[in-house]
């Protein structure tokens, strides 16, 4: 059997190892159209690679992909976050679950994962072809097996194929996949920052509240967590964990938009009352600028008191009931002008790609082209920021590779 697996990132090693693992006497190539192979894993975690994440809940798991929760919640059964773990820990790569519950190598270093994807690769017999772009795929009905077309004009002949090729910012990197009759669904950028060129916020860059929670006006959107003042706006996983679940939404905003912030992530405004009065009450004559709830970074806490026009050196229980009230406004529901959006970090993910109506889940195979099979992000799914896009890389390559006919 001669198996193709188009794209040299991490699903596509990952399949090609598996199809190896599966059928050990299959010819299995890797076609890679640039020079670049594992790019995006090199990148990842800011060159660290973020490779899984540390939750082994099926169902909080899922519920970290805006697009391809409910698909992936039943392949997590297969192979899941401690299979991916223990899948690299048996090739020699150590690995750390962090506080937020991010894993990384010990190493720190995205090489140590770069090095174990390549070393299986030789250790199978994969050949890899570099330079080597798909650009047309169909069935041959007769002879019973795949053509692929090179972007250099050579036509080879193939068993089955996985697509393994990423997610893409433009409409058209699909078109070869549209042609055998694959529905697109349209790709927009995922977990992305949000540019406020006309906020002071900016100023205070660099400060992190560790629990906070952002919505968007006029939606229903909402995420909470650590959030990042930047010198282009916001960051940090409240952000783009909002980024990714209204990545249409937002799009269609034209990333123009109000966002509100909770700094102390309490829905319960009475809550927040009864915080501040406990606050006033137990500081007496000392100045509210150096009385602040403790989750609130001080430099924040002077732009807050400064924003809604309260004296840093008045002292707390001097407040007057508005003052009061401004505060616990600008505490729980703080709005903010996004203009605009950026990539986080060198990463860039995408919703849309092959629909998921496309594809049957239990295989991987394309329900348009017997033999094709489906892993990664070229399909449409994505997960917010926290080794959730590598997992369901990992998940969709180990249930492709299993190359089940339907």
């Amino acid at each position: 059997m001669r198996v193709a697996i188009i794209g040299g990132g991490a699903a596509g090693f990952f399949a090609a190892i598996h199809v190896k693992i599966n059928y050990p006497n299959t010819s299995v190539i890797i076609f890679e159209k640039t020079k670049k192979l594992l790019a995006k894993v090199k990148v990842s975690g800011g060159g660290r690679c973020n490779v899984t994440n540390g939750c082994t809940n099926i169902k909080e798991l899922a519920e970290n992909y805006p697009r391809g929760s409910k698909q992936l919640r039943k392949l997590f059964g297969f192979f899941s976050t401690a299979d991916t773990m223990k899948w690299f820990e048996e090739r020699g790569v150590a690995l750390t679950i962090q506080e937020d519950n991010c894993v990384f190598p010990v190493s720190q270093n995205s090489q140590s994962i770069i090095d174990c994807l390549m070393n299986e690769t030789r250790r199978f017999g994969i050949e890899i072809k570099i330079d080597s772009g798909v650009k047309s795929i169909f069935r041959n009905e007769k002879e019973n097996n795949l053509t692929l077309i090179l972007d250099s004009g050579e036509h080879l002949f193939f068993d089955k194929t996985i697509v393994t090729t990423g997610g893409q910012p433009k409409r058209e990197k699909y078109n070869w996949l549209q042609e055998p009759g694959h529905e697109i669904v349209e790709p927009l950028p995922s977990l992305f920052t949000f540019n406020m060129p006309d906020e002071s916020i900016r100023e205070l860059m660099g400060i992190v509240v560790e629990n906070a929670s952002a919505t968007i006006r006029s939606t229903k959107l909402k995420a909470s967590g650590p959030l990042l003042v930047t010198h282009w706006g916001m960051s940090g996983p409240a952000i783009l964990k909002l980024s990714a679940f209204g990545a249409r939404v937002l799009s269609e905003m034209n990333y123009d938009f109000f966002v509100h912030i909770n700094w102390n992530n309490i829905q319960n405004e009475t809550e927040i009352k009864e915080k501040l009065a406990t606050l006033v009450d137990q500081n007496g004559y000392k100045h509210i600028g150096n009385v602040r709830f403790p989750e609130i970074p001080q430099r924040l806490w002077d732009y807050l008191l400064d924003k809604v026009e309260i004296l840093k050196d008045k002292p707390a229980n001097q407040l007057t009931q508005k003052e009061q009230n401004k505060l616990i406004n600008v505490l729980s529901n703080d709005a903010y002008k996004v203009k605009g959006k950026t990539t986080f970090k060198e990463e860039f993910v995408t919703c849309g790609g092959v629909s998921l109506e496309d594809i049957s889940f239990k295989s991987m195979q394309s329900k348009k082209v017997k033999g094709v099979y489906f892993a990664g992000e070229v399909i449409d799914v994505d997960g917010v920021t926290g080794g959730y896009n590598f997992q369901a890389a990992w998940t969709t390559a180990f249930i492709a590779a299993k190359l089940i006919p339907e």
